[in-house]
């Protein structure tokens, strides 16, 4: 039987199960894990471990974890732009870096008309290397996950061109978290985690550099806490999720906003991301923990 842990939702919801697929527990001893990223050449998948400053390095080969970044400028999200590169949310530099393939680091965004970013969060690349960011104040409001500090910007989300271009494209959200596109690239997604008096998963059309038609897809209205988000090549959304020990885990969602599947974990899941041979492996990065499930779905982009 399918795993206890994976409840449907709607009806449309079970064809994305695994008759075999089980929630494993890869690894636990982080202090707050986010950002997973996969790298299907190399056969590993880098996290965040926030609080302690370090990337950390899964090996599908083996399974062995061991640091990839020490110390990481307490980085968050991370993704691969469109050439492979490593692509990191820095807190305590406050700023945007890609990993050269020598292992250099590029700044490639620090500042806006002059002023300090806050603490850039979650990151998407596009097809043709565009960068989105969102950059709530997190990194700068304590110790723990960066160093305080007073907002220079409002918090935001930016596009930075491929020709170093760099706008912001809406800062009247309160607390911009995880971002990502539609398969086709015409739809971008955006968490707005702390919207009161509930979480919203808001919607945008994508008109070249513009963004236009904004409108909430999902609210959180049953105390959940959306998080950063990947979606498949179906549209489907998976969500992390959480905040209780009846909403810990992933949501997933119809591109409609139908709540279909939901992935109980014992964490509260903060990211994830799809990997694998075949790209249907979910990567939770989730409290202490890395899980991952094999589901009958695809990763997009």
């Amino acid at each position: 039987m399918p795993d206890g842990r994976v409840t449907v939702l709607d009806p449309r919801g079970a064809g994305l199960r695994l008759f075999q697929g089980t929630v494993e527990q890869l690894y636990t001893g982080c202090r707050w894990a986010e950002g997973p990223v996969w790298f299907g050449d190399g056969r590993f998948l880098l996290w965040s471990d926030i609080p302690a400053n370090r990337i950390l390095r899964w090996d599908e080969t083996n399974g062995v974890v061991s640091e990839y970044r020490n110390p990481s400028n307490h980085a968050n999200g991370h993704t691969r732009d469109h050439l492979g590169r490593l692509l990191s949310c820095e807190h305590l530099t406050r700023r945007i870096t890609r990993t050269e393939w020598d292992g250099r680091i590029t700044v490639l965004a620090d500042r806006y008309q002059g002023k300090r970013l806050n603490s850039p969060n979650d990151i998407v690349c596009q097809r043709d290397g565009t960068i989105w960011f969102t950059d709530p104040a997190f990194g700068i409001s304590g110790w723990f996950e960066g160093e305080p500090a007073q907002p220079e910007l409002p918090e935001s989300f930016y596009r930075l061109s491929p020709d170093g271009e760099l706008r912001c494209m809406d800062d009247s959200l309160v607390a911009p978290n995880g971002l990502a596109f539609s398969p086709d690239e015409k739809l971008l997604y955006v968490i707005d985690s702390r919207s009161m008096p509930h979480r919203q998963l808001l919607a945008y059309d994508v008109d070249g550099a513009q963004i236009k038609n904004r409108r909430v897809l999902y609210t959180a209205d049953d105390g959940g806490q959306l998080d950063g988000f990947r979606l498949d090549t179906a549209g489907n959304l998976w969500c992390g999720y959480g905040g209780s020990e009846a909403t810990n885990g992933v949501r997933v969602l119809a591109p409609d906003g139908t709540p279909l599947l939901h992935i109980q974990l014992p964490e509260r899941c903060a990211n994830l991301c799809f990997g694998g041979a075949r790209k249907n492996r979910l990567f939770m990065a989730s409290s202490h923990s890395l899980y991952a499930l094999h589901v009958n779905a695809q990763g997009a982009l």
